[in-house]
Formats: C-alpha cells, sequence, structure tokens
C-alpha cells in the first residue's frame, strides 16, 4: 500500500519541484526520438492461421525467451504503475508532465518486445496473452511505501536494475536483432534512472535523515515489479543462473554504486538517531550481500530478503 502524504512530504514535493522541472527539460533535452516499428523484423512475419504457432519456430534459447517474456510482462503494467506515480507524487505542474512523459516512453518498450516476439514467432502468442489479461487485470501496488520518498528511492534502483536486465537479456538471446533492440530500450531505461536518481540526491539534502529512513525501508523489502506473475521466483532464479540478472549484480551495479557512490551515504551527517541506526542497518545489509554473493556456489534471484 501508498501511505497518504503527511504534510511533511507535501511540502517537500513542494521543494522539490523547481528541481523536477529542471531534469525534466534536460530529460527532454537528452532523449531521443525512435520508432518501435524500426527495431521489428517484419520480413519475417508469418500469419498463425495459416502456420500455428510452434516450438520449434524460434532458436532463441528457453532461458532467452523466459527473460524476455518475464521483461515484457513487467512492462506491461504500466496503467499500475502510472496510477502509483501519480499517487506518490501528484499529478499536477512538473510532477504531472514527467508522470506523462514517463509513460508515454515506457508504453514504446511494450509495444517494440511484444512486436518482436510476436513477428519472429519466438513465443506462444495464446499463452502470452492470457497471462498478460491476468497480469495486468491482477494490477500492481507498490510494496512498503510509507510515501515519496521512498517512490523516488524505489524508482531509482527499479529503473538501473531494469536498464541492466534489459541489456544482459539481450545479450543472452544471442540474436543481434534482439540485441538492437533492447539496447535502445536500455538507453530509455537510463535517463529514466538519472532523472529519478539527481532527484532523490536533491531530496537527500533538503531532508537527509527522511531519505536514510526510506532508503533503509525500500533496500532492505527491494522487490522488481513482476513480484505478482505466477511463477516470477523460478523464472527469477533462471535467469539468476543464466547471469542475466542476479544479487551480485543487483549490489554491484546498482545498490553500491547508488547508495555509496551517488548518493554517499557513508558520509551523510546530521542525521537523526534514528536515520543513523538505519544508515548502519543498511550497510550491513550490504555486507551481509557482499558475504553471501562471496560464498554462495549457486546464483540467487536479485529479491533481497527483507
Amino acid at each position: 500500500m501508498i501511505a497518504a502524504h503527511t504534510p511533511v512530504s507535501r511540502d517537500l514535493l513542494t521543494e522539490l519541484e523547481p528541481v523536477v522541472e529542471q531534469l525534466l527539460d534536460r530529460h527532454l533535452a537528452t532523449a531521443k526520438e525512435w520508432f518501435p516499428h524500426e527495431y521489428v523484423p517484419w520480413e519475417q512475419g508469418r500469419s498463425f492461421a495459416d502456420a500455428p504457432w510452434k516450438a520449434t519456430d524460434t532458436r532463441l534459447s528457453a532461458v532467452a525467451r523466459t527473460a524476455l517474456e518475464l521483461n515484457l510482462l513487467t512492462e506491461d503494467n504500466l496503467p499500475s504503475y502510472h496510477r502509483a506515480l501519480w499517487t506518490l507524487f501528484g499529478g499536477g505542474g512538473a510532477w504531472g508532465a514527467w508522470a506523462g512523459r514517463w509513460t508515454a516512453e515506457e508504453g514504446r518498450h511494450s509495444i517494440a518486445i511484444r512486436d518482436y516476439l510476436i513477428v519472429t514467432r519466438a513465443v506462444d502468442p495464446v499463452a502470452l496473452e492470457q497471462e498478460r489479461m491476468v497480469h495486468m487485470a491482477r494490477g500492481y501496488t507498490p510494496r512498503r511505501m510509507a510515501g515519496p520518498l521512498d517512490g523516488l528511492v524505489y524508482v531509482t534502483l527499479q529503473e538501473l536494475a531494469t536498464r541492466i536486465a534489459h541489456r544482459n537479456t539481450g545479450a543472452f538471446t544471442g540474436d543481434p536483432l534482439a540485441e538492437r533492440l533492447l539496447a535502445r530500450v536500455a538507453l530509455d531505461e537510463n535517463l529514466h534512472y538519472t532523472f529519478y536518481r539527481d532527484l532523490a540526491s536533491a531530496a537527500l539534502a533538503l531532508d537527509p535523515s527522511a531519505m536514510v529512513l526510506a532508503i533503509r525501508r525500500q533496500v532492505l523489502g527491494f522487490a522488481m515489479p513482476g513480484l505478482e506473475l505466477e511463477g516470477f521466483r523460478a523464472r527469477a532464479l533462471t535467469i539468476a543462473a543464466a547471469g542475466i540478472y542476479d544479487l551480485r549484480i543487483h549490489l554491484d551495479q546498482v545498490l553500491c554504486p547508488v547508495l555509496l557512490k551517488h548518493w554517499g551515504l557513508e558520509e551523510l551527517r546530521g542525521l537523526s538517531d534514528a536515520a543513523e541506526r538505519a544508515r548502519d542497518r543498511v550497510l550491513a545489509f550490504l555486507a551481509n550481500l557482499r558475504a553471501t554473493t562471496a560464498t554462495s556456489a549457486e546464483a540467487t534471484a536479485a529479491t533481497p530478503p527483507a
């Protein structure tokens, strides 16, 4: 559930709005226009009425298909994600303008990935659509959101994780067309990540103690969107075993760079007693993950224990 805004969080959102506007301007100046149809090999398309789908229609491995399906189904819940952004940050002014732009860009991802999968006959189109219907009807509600600061922490980590997962999935497929498409999607995700990362940095400057408490809640309870999918855990383990996205990647390429390098968690000063304890807990958690990933003989899915 998402907690209602407190007066403090509403005031902080107001203070952050000029930063949102500045970062949105930066984003619009940096983002490159692209078109999903240019990344899909339409010449490979065949009518499913004339040639029903068979598992032998694709040369992609079962693991590559699992990763692509999970990436797509995760993108599909865009209406729920848009609602979550609207609830967390509000729909007015620069916050609303960003939510609209982000939603429009994310919509391209599911369009392009689905078209690629269907045209190349990489997946069973009936099974994919049946799962999409169940997944979207169930919707998505962010877990453990105490307010907008939790949202800033979560989306920063999630966007970076998604960028990495898309890039690694593309490389794993062994298909230059899939790799090109997912690299293009990952470029968008990187711009979304830097937007949220830098906005969270501004929030840290305004209220470091509140942000550290949010960091503790979100880092220790982090789970990628898609957790509500049937079979998510098994799929995540498959993807982890393939080295596409696992706890080691989550630690080395997401948590440590964001928390320690960009947000300077260890160097923050003037924290409340509760925030000091929260920081200690997060640093201990990182150390525990480091020990776990260093000694584990098996790949572990990147949904850390709470």
